[in-house]
């Protein structure tokens, strides 16, 4: 009886295991832009916290988004904290990310999100990852870097 009750347990553990911690997933969003970039230039991506179903961001609690960017991006600052919040509501938070680009091609940024989300009796810790993915086109050339046509002669 012992050893079936013990089976029984580890299989319902092993099961809940791998469906996955529960996730706060209806209670917030977190949406992206991601830019269209040439590379010489920089661009500018957001990374916007949403609250939904009655929960608000904690305006309290601490809010970071640690960025990584792949080689030949760069970000003026790779860890950003409320400070350098572009907007901010109740609901929402916003963080404006300029992207610069050395080279073409596509890049990413790995993105982890940090931030509580509450309503009247409770609030959740969220850590969310996500990847900003950029295109890189190559410059155009311009006028001045452009050899004069020369023009046929008849």
């Amino acid at each position: 009886m012992l050893l079936t009750r013990l089976a029984a347990t580890l299989l319902f553990g092993a099961a809940a295991l791998a469906a996955g911690p529960a996730r706060a997933e209806s209670l917030y969003e977190v949406t992206k832009t991601e830019p269209k970039l040439v590379a010489g230039s920089t661009a500018t991506a957001t990374l916007t916290i949403k609250a939904k179903s009655g929960w608000h961001v904690n305006a309290e609690a601490p809010i970071t988004v640690a960025l990584t960017p792949a080689a030949g991006l760069s970000v003026p600052k790779q860890k950003l904290s409320r400070a350098d919040l572009a907007a901010s509501t109740v609901d929402s938070a916003r963080f404006d990310i300029p992207v610069s680009a050395a080279e073409p091609g596509k890049k990413s940024i790995n993105a982890e999100a940090r931030f509580v989300i509450c309503q009247e009796s409770a609030c959740k810790p969220v850590k969310e990852t996500l990847a900003l993915a950029l295109d890189v086109a190559p410059p155009t050339p311009t006028a001045a870097n452009t050899p004069a046509k020369k023009k046929k002669s008849h």
